[in-house]
């Protein structure tokens, strides 16, 4: 059975820092596309960052470009979000996702979410 589970979000402070991990069990992830997801209160949820199955360049949304790095660490089948300079936008439950190996794959996986505060 396939997991994803997130964590490291927290209350942090407009200028702060958090780290998030995304551990997935269940079957490799290697070759498979990666993806950081958000949703604040009343909105939908949105893109954040993603790694290709190709890997290991990260491609990001405008709003957390210079701000966020994604990661991959193929040996401990995780991926991270490391979020920088963090601002009261950057507020929601943050999402972790996974797509089947290869080319051409949507997300099929996705974990439980972790909060994430950002206080002005």
């Amino acid at each position: 059975q396939v997991q994803l589970v997130e964590s490291g979000g927290g209350l942090v402070q407009a200028g702060g820092s958090l780290r998030l991990s995304c551990a997935a069990s269940g079957r490799t992830f290697s070759r498979s596309a990666m993806g950081w997801f958000r949703q604040a209160p009343g909105k939908d949820r949105e893109f954040v960052a993603g790694i290709p199955w190709s890997g290991p360049s990260a491609n990001y949304a405008d709003s957390v470009k210079g701000r966020f790095t994604m990661s991959r660490d193929s040996a401990k089948n995780t991926v991270y979000l490391q979020m920088g300079n963090l601002k009261p936008e950057d507020t929601g439950v943050y999402y972790c996702a996974a797509a089947r190996p290869g080319p051409g794959n949507g997300y099929d996986y996705w974990g439980q979410g972790t909060q994430v505060t950002v206080s002005s």
